[in-house]
């Protein structure tokens, strides 16, 4: 299917100057990237250029589930996102405490939280970080982010190993092999991060995602946000103690607002100031082919 991305004569940086947020910013092989530094924690965030997808997963996609109705989305702004799930150490900066089971690494996904503890979290750091604006990505932006320009089952390819992705090996998706079952959650960045230099997207926790669940519609959607109210808040990606079925790309599961659990953690998306592109033409290629970013003069690498 057709994708979306910047003609290659459009040299672009996502606004005219970094965020004023950014503590340092630059580009490498992965593309665009800006760092946020919180005393002597620092966050990584990735520019994720607009683009279409197919959202869901076909019919014959093994281990699929009847809510995963595939349907073609598009996201007309590119938006930052962080390139790990929050650690626990980044949560304790914002909010003095640590509610987190497996806390032999400040550096290990922070869980046991809840979607409402998230936003109260946000807030906070919206109010330490001015002009931040963090909200956690749509449902469309996470699949959209967690495919990055691939169309297989996962984004390393139609199944996976846990040298791979932090689940439960002793339940390998369907024909994969049994392999490592950590029993905890890993550090993040510590496994092999998807072509959009994102970490993590499959296994290791849960992410809760900002849309309330429902079911998905039938006909192409622009910028999709879920239902305006329901009862459970979204969460994807799978984690350290389940099979590999739950990492799909795909897949999606529901809680409500308020649960918690030692799978339960997220990753945020930090605002924009002024317009997400630059003007310019806007060519149609295909899906696995990505937008080309523009090489910051003078920024170091990461």
């Amino acid at each position: 299917m057709p994708g979306i991305t910047l003609d290659p004569a459009v040299a672009f940086f996502p606004n005219p100057f970094p965020e004023p947020w950014a503590s340092d910013w630059g580009e490498d092989d992965l593309g665009l990237w800006m760092g946020l530094t919180l005393g002597k924690v620092r966050q990584v965030f990735r520019w994720i250029a607009p683009g279409r997808f197919l959202m869901g997963s076909p019919p014959d996609e093994p281990e699929r589930r009847d809510n995963e109705v595939q349907h073609e989305v598009r996201l007309s702004r590119g938006f930052w996102l962080a390139d790990t799930t929050c650690t626990q150490a980044l949560w304790q900066a914002v909010t003095g405490a640590n509610p987190s089971h497996f806390k032999d690494d400040a550096r290990n996904p922070v869980e046991i939280v809840s979607w409402k503890d998230v936003q109260t979290f946000l807030s906070e750091l919206n109010r330490r970080v001015p002009g931040l604006q963090a909200r956690l990505p749509s449902e469309a932006e996470w699949e959209y982010a967690c495919r990055a320009g691939t169309t297989t089952r996962f984004s390393f390819g139609d199944n996976i190993t846990p040298e791979q992705v932090n689940y439960d090996g002793n339940y390998p998706y369907p024909g994969g092999e049994k392999g490592l079952y950590r029993q905890k959650t890993v550090p993040v960045g510590s496994l092999p991060a998807n072509t959009w230099g994102l970490y993590e997207m499959h296994g290791n926790v849960w992410e809760w995602c900002a849309d309330w669940y429902g079911d998905y519609p039938n006909t192409p959607q622009v910028d999709p946000t879920g239902p305006q109210t329901g009862a459970s808040r979204v969460l994807r990606g799978g984690s350290w103690d389940l099979s590999g079925r739950y990492a799909l790309c795909a897949y999606r599961t529901r809680l409500k607002p308020g649960d918690r659990g030692r799978s339960f953690g997220f990753r945020f998306a930090p605002g924009q100031s002024g317009p997400a592109e630059p003007a310019g033409r806007v060519s149609e290629k295909s899906l696995a082919e990505p937008a080309p970013t523009a090489r910051l003069a003078g920024q170091p690498r990461k």
